[in-house]
Formats: C-alpha cells, structure tokens, sequence
C-alpha cells in the first residue's frame, strides 16, 4: 500500500522557484529556509524535493476545503461579513508546538496526523467558491508558500471570476517568493510569532526573514494583516509585546495588528489559556506604539470594543462585531467614516452581506 510520502510525489509538478547551486544541488527559492537539496532529497518542508536535476512542487490535489466568514482568517479591513474560501495542501516549513492545523501542516512529520487529500483542479476549486457565494479564494491550513505554484494557478482561475486572492501564512518568505505572488495576491495575513530569534527557532525558523518579509509585504502593496498568538511565559511580556507594536508601526500605523488567544493545543499543553486582560494589555501596548487599529481574538464578547473598528480619526465605531459575526456596519460605500469622512484603511469594495457560521466544503476528486 502506498504512502502518504509516495502519494504526495505523484502529485507534483515542476517548481518554479528554485536556482541552480551546482551540478549536485539545487536552491528552493520558496521560503525563507532557502534549502539547498541534493538529488533525491526534500526541503525543510518535505513536500518540495529535488529528482532528476528538477525541483518538484506539490500540485492538483487539496487536504481541505471550507467556506466559512473572512474574519475567521481573520481579515478584518477586506469586504466585512463576505464568505472566504479557503484550501489548502499538506506541509509546512515550521513545526510550532500549539499548531492548530498541525493534522495538515505537520502530516509528514507526525504519523499521527492521519491526513488524506482528494484531487482537484483550479478550475473545480474555483466553481466551488463561486457557488458559495465566496468573494475570496485564501490558501492556509498549511503553510501556503511552500505550495505557491499551486496557489498562483488557483488564484489565476480565481480572479478572472473577480474573486479576491488570500494567504494565511507564517510570513517566511522569500523576495523571490513575493515578487512571483504579485501578479495574482490580494491579501496576506501573517502570523508574527514572537520577537525573539531564539523562540523563532524552536519553531523551526528564524526571526529576520519574518521581519524582512512583513515590509516587503507592505511595500509591494498586499493588503497586509498581522497576527500574534499570544501564548503565557512564551511571548507575552510587556517588552516583546511592545517591541512587536513599534516594529509594525515603524511600516505603518494602519496596519492591523490581531492579538489572540491561545489554547493548549498539539504538543504545548502545559501553559494556560491567554486571559482577556492578557488580550487587553496587549491592545493598549499596541495603541501606545501608534497602532490605529489593534483586535483582540478567540475571546468573543470578553475583550470590549477590541472586536471593533473605529475611526483613527474621530473614535466613531463603523463596524461591530462578535466573534465572526458582523453586527453593524456604517462605513461608506468608499470605505469612510460617516462621521468626519477618514478613508479607512483596507478592501471595502463588494457587496457586504451577514456570514455568520462556516460552511464545509468537499473537494471533488478530478479522476
């Protein structure tokens, strides 16, 4: 009987993100990793693998679909209460120890993720959104990167449908990476872990491509939402908290910046679930840097007005919200406040309409 490992290499197709090193090795140019592969070897991701003197890339197949509320990605400044489709694929470059998607991000790494894929094409993911009535097609579950071709060829279906294209990624990137997205992504959601180098690493990745990437991200024109899980004794001090909100707001003030809620989940069970006052001292840290728009999440109807959007300019809230549940929305058509005119900051074009619960969705095998 095949396994998982052989199912996935016959799912391929050639990479176009990687370079040459030498006669033996070849770079993959996807993540910040930036492997250099011998014949017959994986990346760090071990779903990229270098064969016949080819990088190969996963393709034609999802471990998951779902269509379900954007704020759950959370994007809170893109089309407020429109439905996303999301899809993703099997690996990951890093090996968090609270992942929550471990079942698909970690499935190689971890016999017992137990994770199975249904073949697909671009065309089918795409009528599937439409037929939901998704006005957004993301990538995540896994890390979407280190699946970016399959991704591009998703998001190319996708937006001759006028379809808005999302990420949901760790943000390790690599300027190669982003400039080959550019074309096609709308949206990217970056999930900042911590300020510290040291905690990077025992994740499995490092701090400065993470950085380096979020100003990329931001000076190339993606819409651009970070987040931080913010975990007891991991990352919750003042002082890193501090330093996270005076480096998003040294790239800008309208970036939102989504502080959440861990939960013992994985491998990490030991720390205890995030307080809201862990949520609330963060969003005032975030404030006190310059931050116009800080959230807390996972924590509905326990954190105030920090689910909210309010005008940077004169405080007025345009829009309410629990949970993934848009309550009111007073922004203009444009994307204003209607009490003193500030353009808000974000994707507001597309009809608005109230999603509240997720919807699952079942690839359809291509064969």
């Amino acid at each position: 009987m095949p396994t998982l490992q052989d199912v996935l290499e016959a799912n391929v197709r050639a990479a176009e993100l990687w370079e040459r090193i030498d006669e033996r090795r070849i770079r993959c140019l996807a993540c910040g990793h930036r492997c250099p592969i011998f014949e017959g070897q994986a990346g760090v991701c071990k779903v990229r693998f270098h064969r016949n003197g080819q990088l190969w890339a996963p393709w034609g197949y999802v471990a998951g679909a779902h269509c379900d509320p954007i704020e759950k990605k959370p994007f809170f400044h893109v089309l407020p209460g429109s439905l996303a489709f999301s899809f993703g694929m099997l690996g990951c470059d890093l090996h968090c120890a609270y992942c929550q998607n471990w079942v698909t991000s970690q499935a190689l790494r971890d016999p017992e993720a137990g994770s199975s894929l249904w073949r697909t094409t671009p065309q089918q993911l795409v009528r599937q959104a439409v037929e939901f009535g998704a006005d957004s097609i993301v990538s995540t579950y896994n890390e979407p990167l280190i699946t970016a071709e399959w991704a591009v060829a998703v998001f190319r279906e996708a937006r001759a449908q006028g379809l808005l294209t999302g990420f949901v990624s760790n943000g390790n990137a690599t300027p190669e990476a982003l400039e080959y997205l550019r074309p096609w992504l709308d949206l990217f959601k970056v999930d900042l872990k911590s300020f510290r180098d040291r905690s990077y690493r025992e994740l499995g990745g490092r701090l400065a491509p993470v950085l380096d990437s979020i100003q990329r991200i931001h000076r190339m024109g993606f819409w651009l939402e970070v987040v931080t899980l913010i975990v007891p004794g991991f990352n919750d001090s003042d002082e890193e908290l501090r330093d996270i909100a005076s480096f998003l707001a040294g790239i800008s003030p309208d970036i939102p910046w989504h502080v959440t809620a861990f939960h013992p989940d994985y491998k990490m069970t030991e720390p205890p679930p995030t307080p809201a006052s862990t949520l609330l001292r963060a969003a005032r840290i975030g404030r006190e840097a310059g931050l116009h728009y800080v959230y807390a999440g996972n924590l509905p109807g326990r954190v105030g007005n920090l689910e909210d959007t309010l005008c940077a300019g004169c405080g007025a809230t345009l829009i309410r919200r629990v949970g993934y549940r848009i309550l009111a929305s007073r922004l203009t058509p444009e994307g204003r406040c209607p009490e003193c005119g500030r353009a808000i900051p974000g994707r507001w074009a597309g009809r608005e309409r109230g999603a509240a619960i997720g919807h699952p969705a079942v690839a359809r095998d291509a064969s």
